[in-house]
Order: C-alpha cells, then structure tokens, then sequence
C-alpha cells in the first residue's frame, strides 16, 4: 500500500481536509466548541450546590442556555447531575467525566446508574453503547445491560414516528468491544469481568439497592485473530439465586468458583443463560493512536467487529432475532479510543466499506447543537462533522487532536485498501 493518498480514489471532502492548514482549523474549532460545553457541564455539577456565579466564563455561559431561542428546550441539554449524585460518584472512573442526562443508559426496570450513553453515528445511522470500562461497583450493571431481551435507546432519542418504527428490531446486545488493555503502563485501566481461563467461572456481586440477583460468568472459549490484534471471547452469564458464603451486595469482591458436578450448586437460572461475544483489541494504546504499522489491523478489527455483531449463530434458531444490535465499545474512560472507533466506523459506512445498519436511525433524530452550527468552511467536511456530532451526545468524545487526525488517516487507508 503506496503512504501517499491518491486523491483521486477518495472524496473530494476527503481530499481538501488533509492539509496542516485546515486541521489546524479543525482542531481549533472542535477544542473551542468542547470548551463551551464543559464551561456548562461545570455548572450543572455546581446546580444543587449554589447558583453559578455570572461573572465565570462557566456561569455566563450556563445563563446563556436559559434564555434559549422560542421552541427550543436546551434548559437541560448538558445537564449531567445523574452523574454528580453523591451515591454515583464512586460508580465514575475519572472525577470531573460524568455522562450526559439526557442519553445516558438507564439499566433495567430499575433505571440503575451506568457510566455510560447512547451514541448515533451522524452519517453511518447506527446506534452504539459508549461506556467506560467497568470498575468493581459497576461490573453488575455492565453485565444486565447485555442481559436485557431488548436494550434500544429511549424513545425521547429516537425521535418522533421513529420511536415506534414496525420496522425496527431491537434485541439483545451480544458484541462488547474493548479497546483498552486491562493494565496500561502499570495502572489499572479496566476491571476483568470474566475469568481468564476457558471452562473457569466467577460470580460478580450486585451493588446495595439493588434487587438484582448475583451473576456467574463464565469463559467459554477464547481465540486470536493475529491479522486484527484481537482476541476474542465468547462468554456466559447466567443469573444465580444462591451465591457463595463471601459475596454479597455491595461486596465488590468477584469469587472465581469451580464448576464440579454440581452445575447448579448456586441455585443458578440456566434457562436465562446468555452468551456474548467480547472482542478486545490490544494495539491501541492509552491516550494515544495506534502506530502507523498497526493501522492495518485496526481496519481489520473494524470488520470483525461489524461481522461479529451480525453473527446470529449465539442465539440459536430464535425467529426473530434482531440481525445487527447495538454494539458496546468502551475504552478506559470511554470516550478518547471509544469516540475514535465509532467515528471511524461511521465514516466507512457512510462511504460503503461497511455495510449499512439492518435498523438505521436518521441523523434528524439528533437535536440542534444550542452551540449552532459548526464554521461554514467546516460543512463539507464529514469528520469534523462526525467528531462534533459525538461530543454533543456524550463528554470529551475523540478526546486528543492526534485522534482526529487518526480519523482521516484510517478512512483514507480504507479506501485505498478496500476500492
């Protein structure tokens, strides 16, 4: 593969965007865009405490937003006070990073707390989870939402007629992407949620308040795929009704168990018995973009990813199974590599190299920025697009510059791969 583009095989949008000069105004517009927002996020977490002080850049804007246009209801666009809730704090990996209100992911009939939020490609119209990678409190509810018969977004983000489309399946969620190792550079960057061993199990404790059940997961089968650094695991959670003498609620502490012969011996309800597939990729590091000579495997990733998830074979000979659900994908903090990934995967399906969503969600489903519109010279220009489409759903998505550039690089390198 020639290091040149030749810009002839990719779009003229494409081909205008690759000079230092507009990326420079690409990255200044989306930092500034990002700045006003979290000037607003800062003064939510500040609401219940006292009224924002109106001489603070972060005040005046908040005000701003409360004498919105006629018809527009942005009182609340940037609200994240779920997630500064004292009891939900401890749920949060990184302090200061709380998910939006408004398209966070509510888990069960309980509407339990998850770092994590609804996220619609602009121009690929396919509806993805965004979260941050599990910590011991919150392994549990990670884990429901993928036991959950069907996990859509909530209809206030579907948008009008399109809440209730005939033509839409919504099933279970069986792919999670991974994109952080479990240890980085000597820190803890995920917690394990599954065994390391095939044919092992481990029970995972539910968290205070919640009616829930304890869950034992276990690994069923683990592979490589060396061409897309991944490694790939088909896991099982089955919820139990007796778990073992030291978890409990609230406990945090997962308890590796035997299987023996009694399979059943924590009262485990095998006939809710659920498999996933869990598809971690290791050549992505943290805060950071994959090495030029890794680019390759990343767009080969891609493509399992998107092969995986319309794999129905997990789900048996069900008549009704939703063909392409929605995707989990998280990285550390859930928004840096995770924002990246589903730009990426945004932009190839736009331009035909993936294949397009089985239930696609018009980009008319998202509301208007109460920033406006991004710079005229920035209309063409589909990533900037997508980057500030994905910041408005959800905090410091593509969160470095080098990662908007990244963007541009891997959809150029599947065009010349894939053309």
């Amino acid at each position: 593969m020639s290091s040149t583009p030749n810009l002839k095989e990719i779009p003229a949008w494409l081909s205008a965007s690759i000079t230092r000069k507009h990326l420079r105004r690409v990255v200044t517009a989306l930092r500034e865009r990002e700045s006003k927002r979290e000037a607003a996020r800062s003064a939510s977490r500040k609401a219940d405490a006292a009224p924002p002080t109106h001489s603070s850049r972060a005040g005046q804007f908040f005000a701003s937003l409360r004498h919105p246009k006629p018809g527009r209801n942005v009182d609340e666009h940037y609200n994240i006070l779920t997630g500064c809730q004292v009891e939900h704090l401890p749920k949060n990996r990184y302090l200061d990073l709380e998910p939006y209100d408004r398209t966070r992911v509510l888990v069960g009939e309980e509407g339990r707390y998850l770092h994590a939020s609804w996220v619609l490609e602009r121009f690929g119209h396919k509806w993805w989870i965004a979260a941050q990678a599990p910590l011991p409190s919150t392994s549990h509810a990670f884990l429901s939402v993928i036991l959950q018969p069907s996990t859509r977004p909530p209809d206030h983000l579907l948008g009008g007629s399109h809440a209730s489309n005939p033509h839409s399946r919504w099933g279970r969620v069986r792919t999670v992407v991974q994109l952080t190792q479990n240890v980085e550079g000597g820190r803890r960057k995920a917690h394990a949620y599954f065994p390391d061993g095939v044919g092992k199990s481990m029970i995972i404790p539910v968290e205070h308040g919640s009616q829930a059940p304890a869950l034992k997961v276990t690994l069923i089968d683990a592979r490589a795929f060396k061409e897309a650094h991944c490694i790939q695991s088909t896991v099982a959670i089955v919820p139990v009704a007796h778990p073992p003498t030291g978890v409990s609620a609230g406990s945090f502490e997962d308890m590796e168990v035997d299987e023996g012969v009694d399979e059943e011996r924590y009262g485990e309800h095998n006939e809710e018995r659920i498999l996933f597939h869990h598809l971690l990729y290791t050549s992505w590091p943290d805060h950071g973009v994959p090495e030029t000579e890794d680019r390759a495997s990343l767009l080969a990733f891609l493509r399992l990813v998107d092969e995986t998830n319309r794999d129905t074979s997990l789900v048996g000979q069900l008549s009704d199974v939703d063909p392409d659900p929605p995707i989990i994908v998280g990285c550390s903090a859930g928004i840096g590599r995770t924002g990246s990934f589903i730009a990426i995967s945004s932009l190839l399906r736009s331009l035909n190299v993936l294949p397009p969503p089985a239930s696609p969600s018009p980009s008319s489903v998202l509301p208007t920025s109460p920033l406006g519109s991004l710079p005229p010279e920035l209309a063409e220009d589909c990533v900037a697009q997508e980057v500030d489409s994905l910041r408005e759903q959800r905090p410091g998505m593509v969160q470095r510059d080098e990662q908007i550039v990244l963007i541009y690089q891997t959809v150029i390198d599947a065009l010349q791969a894939w053309s």
